[in-house]
C-alpha cells in the first residue's frame, strides 16, 4: 500500500486519480482549492483520504499541508503535481496579469510542491514525483505559448531534478496527456481574442484535428501502472498519435540546426573548431 499526495484533486484527471488510487486500497492526501469539494471522497473513503485546501501558489501554506500529510499518514510515497490552468490566447492577447498567474500556478505551483517533499522522500530513500505536463511541454502551438511555456519549465526543471535526486532511489515522471475532455480550458481563464490572431486559432484547430480524444477514465489505471513500474519512465505519452507528432517535430529541428550549422560555425570564432 502506498501513500499518495495529489493536486487538484476535485476535477479533471485528478477526480479519476483519486477514485483509481483509494477504489485500491491505497491512502491519499488530497488537495483543492476548496476542500468542500472533496467532501465525497471523505465520505465514501473515510480516513484514508485527508482532503486538504490548498492553493499551490501559496509556498508556505503547501509546506504545511506536505507536514501535515506526512504526519497524518507517515510519508508520502508518490507525488502527483496535477494543479493547474490552461491560459489560451495569442502571446499578444495574454495580459501581464493573466501570464504571471499562468506561472504561478503551473510552474512555481509545481515546484513548490516537488521540494516540499524531498526532505522526507530522501531520508526514506524513496519516491516518485509525478509532473503533470503536456504534450505541448515538447511541442508548442499557436495560442498556447504562455501555457506551454508553463509546461516547458515544468520539463527542464524536472529532468534536472529526476539526475539530482536517482542517487536516493527518487523516481520523477512527465506525464503528457494528448487530448483529453477533462474541462480543463472551460475551467481556466482565458485572452481576449482579437481578429488579429484568428489565423492562429484556426491553425490550432487544424493541428487539433489530428488527435482523437481520450478517455479521462482511462488514466486512473494508467498512473497506477506507473506508480507500480519499479523503474519507471522519464516522460510519458498518456493517449496516442503523439509520437508521429514527436517524430515530425524533432526531425524538423534537427533539419533546421543542420541547415543553420554554418552560422554556429561562424560563431564560435575558432578556426580549428569549424
Amino acid at each position: 500500500m502506498s501513500t499518495w499526495f495529489l493536486t487538484g484533486a476535485s476535477r479533471g484527471f485528478g477526480a479519476h486519480w483519486a477514485e483509481a488510487i483509494l477504489e485500491r486500497g491505497d491512502d491519499l492526501a488530497a488537495t483543492a482549492r476548496n476542500a468542500e469539494t472533496l467532501k465525497p471522497l471523505t465520505d465514501r473513503y473515510g480516513d484514508r483520504v485527508h482532503a486538504l485546501q490548498l492553493d499551490v501558489t501559496d509556498r508556505a501554506a503547501v509546506d504545511a499541508a506536505v507536514d501535515e500529510a506526512e504526519q497524518r499518514f507517515g510519508g508520502i510515497d508518490v507525488l502527483v503535481n496535477n494543479a493547474g490552468h490552461m491560459l489560451m490566447g495569442a502571446v499578444e492577447e495574454v495580459t501581464p496579469e493573466q501570464a504571471r498567474a499562468q506561472m504561478d500556478v503551473n510552474y512555481f505551483g509545481t515546484l513548490w510542491t516537488t521540494r516540499a517533499v524531498l526532505p522526507g522522500m530522501r531520508r526514506r530513500r524513496r519516491g516518485h514525483i509525478m509532473q503533470v505536463s503536456s504534450l505541448g511541454g515538447l511541442i508548442a502551438y499557436p495560442t498556447m505559448g504562455i501555457y506551454q511555456a508553463t509546461k516547458w519549465a515544468i520539463e527542464a526543471m524536472s529532468q534536472s531534478l529526476a539526475a539530482e535526486v536517482a542517487a536516493y532511489d527518487i523516481h520523477v515522471t512527465l506525464i503528457e496527456p494528448i487530448m483529453f475532455p477533462t474541462g480543463l480550458a472551460a475551467n481556466s481563464p482565458q485572452a481576449t481574442s482579437t481578429p488579429t490572431y484568428t489565423h492562429a486559432r484556426e491553425a490550432l484547430y487544424a493541428e487539433s484535428a489530428g488527435f482523437t480524444a481520450g478517455d479521462p477514465a482511462a488514466t486512473g489505471q494508467a498512473i497506477l501502472a506507473l506508480a507500480d513500474t519499479p523503474n519507471p519512465p522519464l516522460r510519458v505519452l498518456f493517449g496516442t498519435n503523439g509520437l508521429d507528432v514527436l517524430r515530425t517535430e524533432y526531425a524538423g529541428r534537427l533539419a533546421g540546426l543542420e541547415k543553420w550549422d554554418h552560422i554556429s560555425r561562424l560563431a564560435q570564432g575558432n578556426p580549428d573548431q569549424r
